[in-house]
């Protein structure tokens, strides 16, 4: 029966094909609004690290004075060398690794390009492992290199690309901020959407194009970017802000811990950390701690724009308006048939026919502005990628959302057609044959 009522429903169309036309564009124009803002939002909300998001933990604390203080308050975003350094020596987490963002000048060894700037990151041998970053050759520096401020990198593949022609570069030279770095690692492809790690600067960015030990980086004083947050006297220290005992936080902190009991062991460690050290005069404020998981820090820090996430509700309102429009129309075309229904209930047809004849009609409607929706959708991922904001590239139709398209069309659809549907079958044999 289903070929034969969608057979019905084709003529139908070919009958009424303005009032057609209609329906399909006003569903097709929910579903590409619908479907562009969608298609942002899931790209940027996405787990960015589904494999271990939940083993991956970033602890916070609160070590400023108590000038300002109002109780309620959250702790420090980031932290201070000296507790960075203090947990890393700690190792209480199955790995741990600190960092900061920064910027490095790179030249080519055979000086056939001229020096450009890079984006860089300074951390600690265990970042590598702990966020799983694909190697396409080599592998990461070891605990011994942070400790004796090796001279070793790790770059990106589309730098190694642009140096090397993409072949292997280990044992080779980088030459960054006139100092040679030797090529310990190229990372293959890898993209975490949004940068997870480091909320502070561009969250949606690719990753870094180097990366150096973080004591490398304080040994050959290379400039960090991020945020700063300080109190008191932060230039005491020879090094300024970024020194051992400088009152600032700056730098990011992470934490694998591989079941709920070393969780709740973290944490209790953290209060013990903070209690000792207000006990020896370094912290002033009451104890506060936090230890979020990778999806918990970025709903804390709201990775996702609230525009994104306000443009996307306005859409699939709009949807909800074309929807109506569509159920007026879908009512109107049915009701002006109640004659030819009322020939088929005569002649044996039971409402229940009638009723999945209608439906398979409004389906046939919304897989067609379904697809005409899927157009739309993608020219206005085109129209979101000419666009300055940051993850303006990372707007494209993936399958998963592909499917969804159509299946949001034809659900759509479907809903709307309940009505018109309902009220059709409803329709009395008897009065329209006394009509004709």
């Amino acid at each position: 029966m289903f070929g034969y009522y969608l057979n019905l429903a084709m003529r139908s169309f070919r009958r009424n094909k303005v009032l057609t036309a209609l329906m399909v564009l006003a569903i097709a124009l929910g579903i590409g609004a619908a479907m562009t803002t969608l298609t942002v939002f899931y790209v940027l909300a996405g787990d960015p690290i589904p494999q271990k998001s939940d083993k991956l933990f970033y602890p916070r604390m609160d070590p400023r004075s108590m000038n300002g203080f109002t109780p309620g308050d959250d702790p420090e975003e980031q932290m201070t060398r000296f507790d960075a350094e203090t947990l890393l020596r700690d190792k209480r987490g199955d790995r741990q690794a600190m960092m900061t963002g920064g910027g490095l000048a790179v030249e080519a060894q055979d000086g056939k390009l001229d020096p450009f700037s890079v984006d860089a990151r300074y951390t600690s041998s265990d970042f590598f492992p702990m966020f799983d970053a694909p190697f396409r050759f080599g592998s990461g520096w070891s605990a011994a290199d942070d400790e004796g401020r090796a001279r070793v990198a790790v770059i990106s593949r589309a730098l190694n690309d642009k140096l090397f022609a993409g072949g292997n570069s280990v044992g080779k030279t980088l030459l960054a901020n006139r100092v040679q770095f030797r090529i310990v690692g190229v990372l293959d492809e890898w993209r975490p959407t949004p940068k997870f790690y480091d909320l502070t600067n561009d969250r949606f960015t690719e990753v870094e194009q180097v990366f150096v030990p973080f004591q490398t980086s304080r040994a050959l004083d290379l400039g960090s970017q991020g945020n700063m947050s300080c109190w008191g006297d932060s230039g005491s220290d020879e090094e300024g802000s970024q020194g051992l005992n400088a009152p600032c936080t700056w730098l990011q902190y992470w934490v694998e811990l591989g079941s709920p009991e070393k969780v709740a062991a973290y944490r209790q460690y953290l209060e013990n950390y903070s209690n000792q050290q207000r006990a020896a005069g370094r912290f002033e404020r009451p104890t506060n701690i936090r230890l979020h998981s990778v999806m918990e820090w970025l709903d804390e820090r709201e990775a996702v724009p609230g525009d994104v996430r306000l443009q996307m509700w306005l859409a699939f309102g709009f949807l909800l308006v074309c929807l109506v429009n569509t159920v007026g129309l879908l009512l109107a075309k049915f009701l002006r048939r109640s004659s030819e229904i009322g020939v088929r209930r005569a002649l044996g047809a039971s409402r229940r026919a009638i009723f999945a004849q209608c439906l398979i009609e409004s389906g046939a409607v919304g897989l067609a502005g379904g697809i005409a929706g899927l157009g739309l959708a993608l020219l206005g991922l085109w129209a979101v990628r000419q666009q300055p904001a940051d993850y303006a590239e990372l707007a494209h139709l993936d399958v998963p959302m592909l499917l969804t398209t159509l299946a949001l069309a034809l659900v759509s659809s479907v809903l709307a057609g309940l009505l018109p549907a309902w009220r059709a079958m409803q329709v009395t044999p008897a009065i329209q044959l006394k009509t004709q």
